[in-house]
């Protein structure tokens, strides 16, 4: 791929359902949910992760050798924050039962499908509270189920940034994305890899085929670190003056302060332009402190962050609440509840001494005139 020129996908037939992991979402008029999403649990009692049945699967994705040689490549050139990529698509694969996603094992590869696999087994096998992998089954579908509420809320058809996209593939599993132009932005050498690896899988006869859910698909090769960003995503069709959702799952607490603040305060600038919709999750200091070398960006309170850049509506979740479960939590003492229950001011748990390690879930929107609500400011009330 250039790095001066996008990846475009035109539009295409759209041929399957829109598939969040825990269900169908459903419309705001909805008879059966009222609109809300149906989690795994919610209905039926949840079962554990069928990993044995998950693992087969992916692994029969890959086998195609020119899929196998692109990710020795991975293995061999990437480093650390490019590899948590495919760690993430190892977890939606894994979680396959949750998460419906038809690429994340080919975007995934065998060392980060076993490397999970064993760790599920333990987990399982000792009955373990809470099963690796568990948090980005849950962080996807809240990111999925958000983007619908505000694609809906948008009138259907808003642009949606994706900011850090690694290996995401909703443009090709949420039908809500019909009338939307997707851009994923990303380091060049990784939005390459993705675009060989797709194109080598469904060159396979026994690879099922991914159909583009999105209107359209537009990869723009650029590090949000550097200062022109903003000019590639316009010269690659980003409009300003449309409404955008601007999604930043897993990519935040990569980035050091002032760079980190730098992306937020872009994209609440644009909203001087359009209704501007936030999607991001954020870490509080003592989470970074898991690996200091990769996390650098932390905020206690990004509820209170948001609104002083210029967001008028913000909305805070943590693992585990009822827009965050998913039905995938049903250990009573797991610790994401054990969290939940102690105030977020806490540093360390009082009853062993740990440090609180949170991750938070924020949605927060801006509007070109404060006077004039955005459409999505009656989900965040």
């Amino acid at each position: 791929m250039s790095s001066s020129k996008p990846d475009k996908e035109e539009e295409q037939e759209k041929e399957s359902p829109c598939m969040n992991g825990g269900g169908d979402v459903a419309s705001a008029g909805d008879d059966d949910n009222g609109g809300e999403v149906v989690g795994v649990g919610e209905e039926e009692e949840a079962e554990e992760p069928t990993t044995e049945r998950e693992f087969a699967a992916a692994m029969a994705e890959l086998a195609p050798e020119g899929v196998r040689a692109l990710h020795a490549r991975v293995e061999a050139e990437w480093g650390p924050v490019l590899q948590s990529a495919c760690q993430t698509a190892a977890a939606r694969a894994l979680w396959g039962r949750a998460v419906r996603d038809p690429a994340a094992a080919v975007l995934a590869g065998e060392r980060y499908l076993r490397g999970l696999h064993d760790k599920m087994r333990r987990d399982e096998r000792a009955g373990a509270r809470e099963v690796h992998g568990v948090m980005i089954a849950v962080r996807t579908l809240w990111f999925d189920a958000r983007i619908e509420a505000a694609v809906d809320a948008l009138g259907g058809d808003p642009q949606v940034v994706i900011l850090g996209a690694g290996m995401d593939a909703r443009a090709y599993r949420l039908n809500c994305l019909k009338e939307c132009t997707v851009f994923e932005l990303d380091f060049p050498e990784l939005l390459e890899m993705k675009s060989d690896l797709l194109h080598e899988a469904m060159s396979s006869a026994n690879h099922q085929k991914l159909t583009l859910m999105a209107k359209s698909l537009i990869r723009v090769p650029a590090n949000i670190q550097d200062g022109d960003w903003v000019t590639k995503l316009q010269s690659c069709g980003y409009v300003p003056e449309r409404n955008t959702i601007w999604v930043l799952e897993g990519i935040v607490y990569y980035l050091h302060h002032a760079d980190a603040m730098q992306v937020l305060e872009t994209i609440a600038d644009r909203r001087s332009s359009a209704c501007t919709v936030l999607l991001a999750d954020f870490m509080n200091k003592n989470a970074t402190s898991i690996s200091p070398t990769m996390y650098h960006f932390y905020h206690d309170s990004p509820d209170l962050l948001l609104p002083s850049i210029g967001f008028s509506k913000v909305a805070l979740s943590q693992i585990g609440d009822p827009q965050a479960h998913f039905g995938l939590l049903n250990h009573p003492e797991n610790l994401f509840e054990k969290l939940r229950r102690l105030p977020r001011s806490l540093e360390k748990n009082p009853e062993d001494g740990t440090p609180c390690c949170r991750l938070y879930f924020v949605e927060a929107s801006a509007s070109p005139d404060d006077q004039i609500m955005c459409p999505l400011d009656h989900y965040l009330e």
